[in-house]
């Protein structure tokens, strides 16, 4: 495989996301579009034939001159034709992760839309992923050929208002929409009608097409979504180069299964090449690997990725989803190439004193810079039982900043710094409701199996806590007995030190215990007032009485009220403290 055959010609490849609502007719308009099918195209999936929806990323592509835009190069190496590879991703909502899976190389989204139907929920949530995902997209009304012929421009005029407007507070405002008939007579028609508009969709894809930013450089990570062998060659695993470059002779990781293989040949799209990189689609040899250990799974440069147990990422959670985001609770994650369920932890900066910057957020947003928070260990955090919405800086109706703790049922292999989507996927899929719940980032990764005991202890989130009590008796003018602060059983060892706040005005230090019932003893370092001493005697004369709810009003009492006085204790225990330390600032 010299070089020569490699730099014959230099072919431009773009890749475009067909996503849309199951039945919209993605797959008929990838074949459509299409000339030459890679191995993965067109529903070869046995399970997708017999229902007749994609199941995993299907890929095809076909080639075409380049356009006048791109001649000039753009600083890179002169292309002469532009290959367009159409990731067909499913539409149907339980393999939301394999869209998302996909969605990191597509340059360009094609949303397919029923004419006749519209929006429907799964085009709404194919949306959300473009927006978290994708810089630009096109707009395909498909079926035209189910509108009758007198009111056919008439209805595609009105649905492409309609499009418009649904689009008019996403990314993808005033975005082109087009009108196509992939396969007129539908699925089951014979191939002699000719696709409707389809030559025209091609010079639109032309035209929004560009340089994408691909780096050869860092790490390689490659999703593969096929692997299959061919008799005396060796296996071949075929995907997409998320990251980095490979070349012939490379050695690769499989992190799923922790081997190395070195890399025999690399094909893109039946053509023999040397090389190839981000944001290519390549078919690569590798010898003495069983294909049914990986039909689908990324494969990297050695060492590179890490498999992680837990995480803590960014979060911003998605305006549509409908539910609350509380802490306990459990949500598919999807992960780079996989989707696994974790269990939530939300927290965020305390309410004082945090002189952050404003975060520049909107709703619901491709994934903003400002999602890549500066988070660190050396920082405190507050618990937050839920996701909170809508207070941010200034109140300005943003959300606040706030990061999740994401807890793995199993461990996860996955790049640092990619994109984290959570959602509810067991919600009903007819259902009219959006089950993408979040987005974020990963920013902090947890390596060891034992990490809640090895790296937790460092995630400094505090709960501020509270506990309220009454003053029993004095004793002397320095130390009062309290009760009802602290249940029987309590270790009252833990709080000897701690201070508290009498209703009166008073401070005081916990000293220690006082018999068996729960009560302690309060040194109040400046003395009681004298105010506080005359509540006490009314209150100790009418308690001989059998009276437990405070004396009887006396002139002296501060706000008039017959309530005993109360001690407030405030202080802030840190959630992953081993020690349960109770810390006062």
């Amino acid at each position: 495989m010299s070089e020569s055959a490699d730099s014959r010609s230099k072919t431009l490849n773009f890749n475009v996301g067909v996503l849309g609502h199951v039945d919209s007719g993605k797959t008929s308009l990838a074949r459509a579009l299409s000339s030459t099918a890679s191995t993965a195209a067109f529903d070869k999936n046995p399970q997708s034939r017999e229902r007749g929806i994609t199941l995993d990323l299907g890929f095809s592509s076909f080639t075409v001159d380049l356009p006048d835009h791109l001649r000039n190069g753009g600083g890179q190496q002169p292309y002469d034709s532009l290959q367009f590879t159409l990731v067909d991703c499913p539409g149907h909502a339980s393999l939301i992760r394999t869209i998302i899976g996909g969605a990191q190389i597509i340059d360009l989204m094609m949303l397919v839309v029923d004419v006749v139907k519209g929006v429907q929920t799964q085009t709404a949530e194919c949306l959300l992923i473009g927006e978290l995902t994708c810089p630009r997209m096109v707009v395909v009304l498909n079926k035209i050929d189910l509108l009758p012929p007198n009111k056919r421009q008439n209805a595609i005029e009105k649905m492409t208002k309609k499009m418009h407007k649904t689009l008019e507070s996403t990314r993808f405002k005033e975005c082109p929409v087009i009108a196509v008939a992939a396969k007129p007579g539908g699925p089951e028609a014979p191939d002699t009608e000719e696709p409707q508009g389809v030559p025209e969709l091609i010079q639109l894809l032309k035209k929004q097409s560009y340089f994408p930013q691909r780096d050869p450089g860092g790490d390689l990570l490659m999703a593969v979504d096929h692997c299959f062998s061919i008799r005396g060659q060796g296996t071949v695993m075929t995907g997409t180069i998320l990251q980095g470059s490979l070349a012939i002779n490379d050695t690769v990781e499989i992190p799923a299964l922790k081997v190395t293989k070195k890399i025999k040949s690399v094909q893109m799209f039946r053509k023999p090449v040397s090389g190839a990189m981000q944001g290519d689609r390549v078919g690569v040899c590798v010898t003495q690997f069983d294909p049914k250990l990986l039909e689908r799974g990324v494969v990297c440069t050695p060492g590179s990725l890490r498999t992680l147990y837990a995480a803590v990422i960014s979060v911003r959670k998605i305006g549509y989803f409908k539910g609350s985001l509380a802490t306990r609770a459990k949500f598919h994650i999807t992960v780079g190439h996989e989707t696994v369920m974790a269990r939530v932890s939300f927290f965020g900066l305390p309410p004082v004193g945090s002189s952050e910057p404003p975060s520049d957020t909107k709703s619901p947003a491709p994934l903003p810079r400002s999602l890549d928070k500066p988070f660190s260990f050396d920082r405190e955090y507050v618990y937050q039982d839920e996701y909170v919405v809508g207070l941010g800086e200034a109140n300005s109706g943003s959300d606040p900043e706030q990061w999740v703790l994401l807890e793995f049922e199993r461990p996860v292999t996955c790049p640092s710094l990619c994109l984290v989507i959570g959602s509810k996927l067991d919600t009903d899929i007819h259902a009219n409701a959006c089950r993408l719940a979040f987005q974020g980032r990963l920013l902090q990764g947890f390596e060891d199996k034992n990490y809640a005991e090895t790296a937790l202890p460092r995630l400094r989130i505090y709960k501020n806590k509270q506990k309220e009590g009454q003053v029993e008796r004095v004793t002397d003018d320095y130390t009062v007995i309290g009760r009802n602060l602290f249940k029987k059983e309590t270790n009252l060892q833990l709080f000897v030190g701690l201070n508290v706040m009498l209703s009166t005005g008073e401070s005081g230090v916990i000293e220690g215990g006082f018999g068996q019932s729960g009560k302690f003893k309060i040194r109040v370092q400046e003395g009681l007032r004298p105010e506080t001493k005359q509540l006490f005697t009314c209150t100790s004369k009418k308690k001989g009485k059998g009276g437990s709810k405070g004396g009887p009003a006396s002139d002296e009492e501060p706000k008039g009220d017959s309530q005993p006085v109360g001690i407030h204790l405030h202080f802030k225990r840190y959630v992953f403290d081993p020690h349960k330390k109770m810390v006062q600032s």
